[in-house]
């Protein structure tokens, strides 16, 4: 378990972070500095974006220039290199405060995201969205919406209420349903579960904003490892690299003092762990299928 690499973005609030198996890249987002980034750990090669607005989460698809998008307004499909947008969805366009937050593609191909909102946090005023050939709602009165990512053999769902320190799991329907929710894990006080994966066992991987890690949980809901970083607010994890052993997680420095930042000077890097586990690939976005 050691860092292997840091990159040093310093990204206000780094996110959504997705290792593309075909390009051999690692993708990432800063939500408040509208960037979207990619590097390739073998040209030592990083490419950066300026989306036409802040971008949220994302999903890879079959064309490998076009991602599908959370921006924060709604869902998009998106050409990075041509700054291009084609709208899909726009569920909360023009409700005070929400935008898009979380999001990832499920294992039938379909773009999840989540909202939450900026001005009040606390409210359950968020839902979380699924789309393919149309928009669903599947959860609402949510906080903040984060951490969705699903089990390896896509029968179980998992998804975090960030404020309320909650992650439920859910049985997951070959329609998209999310049915018999039940309380995965309540991390500790002062402990926020933001951005997660699953690992090729089935464990759970969570960045805990706030504590400065990145915890580690069986698919019974038990802590196995936990990851101390030299930041306090991780924000995303995905596995990646060739065999899928290197663990890359996306960090903030989002509503920190001077002094904070000062104590904290590798805030908002990108950090690349090894001897963590071994990962997965991620799934591609699929449309024009029975949802």
């Amino acid at each position: 378990m050691r860092l292997v690499d840091e990159l040093h973005v310093g990204c206000e609030l780094g996110e959504g972070v997705l290792w593309h198996p075909g390009q051999q890249s690692i993708w990432w987002t800063d939500i408040l500095g509208c960037r979207l980034y990619c590097y390739t750990p073998e040209r030592n090669s990083l490419r950066e974006f300026t989306p036409p607005e802040r971008l949220s989460a994302f999903g890879f698809t079959s064309d490998p220039n076009r991602l599908i998008v959370s921006f924060a307004s709604g869902i998009a499909d998106y050409w990075p290199a041509q700054g291009r947008v084609g709208w899909l969805a726009r569920p909360e366009l023009g409700l005070p405060g929400q935008r898009f937050n979380d999001g990832r593609v499920d294992p039938a191909g379909r773009f999840w995201g989540g909202t939450m909102n900026e001005q009040q946090p606390q409210t359950p005023s968020s839902a979380l969205y699924s789309y393919r050939d149309g928009c669903r709602t599947a959860l609402t009165g949510l906080r903040i919406s984060n951490g969705l990512c699903w089990s390896p053999d896509g029968r179980t769902a998992y998804h975090a209420d960030s404020p309320t320190r909650r992650i439920t799991a859910y049985d997951f329907s070959a329609d998209g349903d999310l049915r018999n929710p039940r309380l995965f894990t309540q991390t500790p006080e002062g402990a926020y579960p933001d951005g997660a994966c699953t690992d090729a066992a089935g464990n759970l991987w969570s960045a805990h904003w706030g504590a400065g890690q990145v915890v580690c949980y069986s698919p019974q809901g038990d802590r196995l490892q936990t990851l101390e970083l030299p930041v306090s607010q991780p924000t995303c994890v995905a596995f990646g690299g060739p065999d899928y052993r290197d663990l890359y997680v996306t960090s903030a420095w989002e509503g920190m003092t001077e002094a904070q930042r000062g104590a904290e000077p590798r805030a908002g890097n990108l950090f690349v762990y090894r001897g963590l586990g071994q990962g997965r690939a991620c799934d591609f976005y699929r449309p024009n299928l029975s949802p």
